[in-house]
């Protein structure tokens, strides 16, 4: 099968591998979707976590059974349209014995401690299978709109975990596919002003149709939220990227006992954010850190996409071949496109 592969950063090479075998307790998908995702972005620039030194990346991932092993004949068939998302939990320790598998203190990863979605083929196996995260694609979603289905499962859970809802003035910081997820979430649970900070990916953003787009470049988002609020401050502020200043401006943005969602991971070379303390401790704010769901949010998350909650189609820029991911990566760092999908 052809497969690119991440070989170190910066590095990724096209290669002809073995077709993954199909043991009893294993199933094999034919990939015929994979998101790129912002980590994978980041991974192919940094290198992937955890010393893996070369991989096959890409864990937004949607395909077709091709095999069964005898251990799974009740639960799967051939044919049958599967979304998968790549995290996969021990079951045991502390975190997932309170239900917390986000948290998991042994988490794994397809794309980095498996092989993931940048290739022809993929060999999920039983512990995969039985920690993971594998669900039917729902009549009438395609193979490329149900990878978004992974990142919609990680908005679903911050917002839920939040308890984002009804009435509620939501400021999302990013205007990346995240941040329009956050968007369209807000939405759908119910918010009922949705204003968005952006800088390179307006253009995009605007098609989900934000109450109120804020362009970063030209305007201040601390004063302009306030403007829209009459001064009263947002219910809720999203840092959907990762810069250290937009953390700080959500905590200037929100209401009294307002909640600043910090989702987006800072750069490891440059963890540090500075926030006005005071604005937390005289004003009862929340800060709430945001990482990664649990199964249900990623089933949820096909559910949305089947209802036309989340407009999956509107975010895909284009799709790529195995061959193509570099110069795919580089349109999406560079703000060129708003989301990817490689079809090996």
């Amino acid at each position: 099968m052809q497969a690119a592969v991440l070989t170190g950063p910066g590095t990724l090479v096209m290669r002809e591998l073995e077709k993954p075998s199909c043991g009893e307790t294993d199933i094999l998908i034919k990939v015929k979707a994979c998101g790129i995702c912002g980590s994978d972005v980041r991974n192919y620039h940094a290198g992937l976590r955890g010393n893996v030194e070369e991989q096959i990346m890409g864990h937004e991932i949607a395909g077709i059974v091709e095999e069964v092993g005898r251990a799974w004949s009740d639960s799967f068939y051939v044919g049958q349209r599967l979304a998968i998302a790549p995290d996969v939990s021990c079951g045991t320790c502390y975190y997932c014995l309170r239900g917390l598998v986000n948290l998991c203190a042994a988490h794994r990863m397809i794309g980095t401690h498996w092989p993931g979605g940048f290739a022809e083929y993929i060999q999920l196996n039983e512990t995969i299978l039985a920690r993971g995260m594998v669900h039917p694609i729902p009549e009438g979603v395609g193979f490329d709109e149900a990878t978004l289905a992974e990142p919609a499962a990680s908005v679903l859970a911050s917002q839920h975990d939040a308890n984002i809802g009804l009435g509620d003035t939501v400021v999302v910081i990013g205007d990346g596919p995240i941040g329009c997820l956050h968007l369209e979430v807000a939405r759908a649970r119910g918010a009922s002003k949705v204003i968005m900070v952006g800088l390179d990916r307006l253009a995009f953003a605007e098609r989900f149709e934000p109450d109120h787009l804020i362009d970063a470049a030209s305007q201040d988002p601390v004063s302009e939220v306030m403007r829209i609020t009459n001064g009263f401050g947002a219910d809720a502020a999203i840092a959907a990227n990762p810069v250290a200043e937009t953390q700080a401006q959500g905590v200037e943005m929100v209401r009294k006992r307002g909640q600043v969602i910090l989702f987006g991971g800072l750069p490891k070379q440059k963890p540090m954010t500075t926030i006005n303390s005071n604005l937390i401790h005289y004003n009862e704010l929340i800060i709430r850190g945001s990482f990664s769901y649990p199964a249900a949010m990623h089933k949820l998350g096909l559910e949305l996409i089947a209802t036309g909650k989340i407009r999956a189609a509107k975010y895909i820029t284009k799709t790529v071949s195995l061959a193509e991911i570099p110069q795919a990566i580089a349109d999406l760092k560079e703000g060129r496109a708003l989301k990817i999908v490689v079809h090996p």
